[in-house]
């Protein structure tokens, strides 16, 4: 949810990006098993980290042969890790028992993508978004997801490496019935720093 007095984006656990950035800040010290113990606070702190090494890598390297991406590319990431973050519909999960409910988390589901994406040099995840009656069981649903790719990387073999991938993870994690799952690149990154932002 967002705190709309201050603009601020606030967990389903009642963290802020603003404290976990702070506790990042410190290298998570001193523990704090609240942080550490929820879910939805060690997402955000993976995808902070994530931010945080390719902005610093980004500003380090030299990039003369490269047009820096637009200032809007880093902010938009950092939105989207705001609004992804929180924990969402819960997706229903078939159970032989009748009196039995599983679910997983939308914001779960939207973790698994991004953990994919992690594995596979040279892509950036940008946002994920899941459309349609995700919470009704078999319901047709669209996966759009936003990547940014770095330079002087072959554009279809890593897309369709991501796309087969993120249908994987999906079959194995999640009942959904994926209508479709749609790419969009809308920046390229230097190779560079956003292979060292792994």
């Amino acid at each position: 949810m967002t705190d709309t007095n201050s603009d601020r984006t606030v967990l389903d656990c009642g963290k802020t990006l603003d404290e976990l950035s702070t506790y990042l800040a410190h290298d998570r010290t001193p523990y704090d098993p609240a942080i550490e113990e929820c879910p939805e606070c060690v997402n955000a702190l993976r995808a902070l980290e994530r931010v945080s090494h390719l902005s610093r890598d980004l500003i380090a390297h030299d990039a003369d042969t490269v047009p820096a991406p637009p200032p809007s590319w880093l902010n938009d990431i950092i939105n989207n890790i705001g609004a992804e973050l929180r924990a969402g519909r819960d997706l229903p999960l078939h159970h032989p028992d009748p009196l039995v409910s599983l679910s997983i988390t939308e914001g779960a589901v939207r973790a698994l993508i991004r953990d994919v994406s992690d594995t596979i040099p040279g892509i950036l995840v940008g946002a994920c978004r899941i459309t349609g009656e995700a919470d009704t069981p078999h319901a047709p649903v669209h996966v759009n997801i936003t990547v940014s790719i770095a330079t002087h990387t072959p554009m279809p073999p890593l897309l369709t490496q991501l796309r087969e991938q993120v249908m994987k993870v999906l079959h194995e994690h999640t009942e959904l019935h994926i209508d479709a799952l749609n790419i969009t690149v809308e920046n390229i990154h230097d190779a560079a720093a956003g292979d060292d932002a792994r």
